[in-house]
């Protein structure tokens, strides 16, 4: 049996392709339906007529990965000007078995599939997230509210090395000042009123993986000098409790707000932030990359469509979005969307009559 691996050094030393761990991700699904379809009744009761166990099929796995070539489906072959990318439809492309260095370039596309947009602005943020996913280095994701911000966050945990391990998000605020602290760092049996059981929080729940602090902005100040404790030491102490718990977390923070300005000011502690901002990420604003409308509207169009007939927008009804300002960007447009679609009923098609904005924010 052909097997296609990759292999190489577990330690991190050395140049590695920004595009090697999305590779593996890739791998690790494709070996995970494989070997799922071969524990089947069917699979394993074919194998048995052939008098061969169904335990020969299953990918043999050398160094890291290993994965039966002919598992691979939407991948094309390496070459000039070709891209990493799906091929829905057509037949699976054909690979070479190969061991593929870990320094190689793998053929990508600019574009996360998680980040839709063609606009310069949207591939910006794809080649920053390729360059920074393998490393440590907090995250500081910044832009308007609607915008994808966790989107990346995700993005980034999933092309890391840390994609195994827990992705944990908190809402800094969403949570009441008085419950924050306990989520965040846990606390002890009878800690506070009500605390009739310990907990573990959020931050150690994350232990491995990725901390996502979503709105940062909005942490009360009195809790922000713990949290510039532990992210300056990776050790914690829950509330109540006099024992330190060390913690490994890549930590990825968002905020809507101009949180240098913020820090300047003194409504968000200056130390904070540049522990927290050592590479920045901007989301930009849907208005910003608004040629991207039409390939939203598809995307999401399909998304609607996994339930449903798959609906289409007329000339007239992509005129109005087109026309239309975006203050709550790309949610926004997934929501008005979602309106249309049911506004339309039975019909696949939505017309402009039923792409409605609902009441204006002022």
């Amino acid at each position: 049996m052909d097997l296609l691996t990759v292999t190489g050094p577990s330690s991190d030393d050395g140049p590695r392709s920004p595009y090697r761990q999305e590779l593996l991700y890739a791998l690790r699904i494709s070996q995970d339906h494989d070997t799922a379809a071969w524990n089947t009744p069917g699979a394993i009761a074919a194998s048995s007529l052939q008098g061969k166990p169904a335990a020969q099929k299953t990918p043999v796995v050398h160094g890291e990965h290993a994965i039966d070539r002919t598992a691979i489906h939407g991948f094309v072959p390496a070459s000039s000007g070709s891209s990493l990318a799906s091929s829905s439809g057509t037949a699976p492309a054909v690979l070479k078995a190969t061991s593929v260095p870990p320094s190689c370039e793998m053929p990508a596309s600019d574009r996360l599939p998680e980040l839709v947009g063609n606009a310069p602005a949207m591939l910006d943020v794809s080649r920053r997230v390729r360059l920074v996913a393998r490393r440590a280095t907090p995250v500081l994701i910044e832009g308007p509210t609607g915008s994808g911000k966790e989107l990346v966050a995700e993005a980034l945990h999933r092309l890391s090395t840390r994609s195994r391990k827990p992705f944990v998000a908190i809402n800094c605020a969403a949570i009441p000042e008085a419950l924050l602290e306990a989520e965040l760092f846990g606390h002890t049996r009878g800690a506070f009123t009500g605390a009739v059981h310990g907990r573990v929080g959020r931050i150690e729940s994350a232990d491995g993986g990725t901390l996502f602090l979503d709105e940062i902005g909005e942490m009360p100040v009195s809790l922000q000098s713990k949290l510039l404790r532990f992210v300056e030491s990776g050790e914690l102490q829950r509330v109540g409790d006099n024992e330190t718990i060390k913690v490994d977390v890549r930590i990825v923070a968002a905020t809507h707000r101009p949180l240098a300005k913020h820090a300047q000011e003194g409504k968000f502690r200056a130390d904070l932030y540049y522990r927290l901002a050592v590479f920045l990420i901007r989301t930009p604003a849907l208005l910003d990359h608004a040629q991207d409308v039409p390939l939203l509207v598809e995307h999401f169009l399909e998304q609607m469509g996994r339930e449903e007939p798959v609906k289409h927008l007329d000339a007239g009804a992509m005129a109005k979005l087109e026309a239309h300002d975006w203050p709550g960007n790309v949610r926004e447009l997934e929501h008005v969307l979602e309106r249309a679609a049911i506004l339309a009923g039975s019909s696949t098609l939505i017309t402009s009559r039923e792409i409605d904005f609902g009441f204006t924010v002022n």
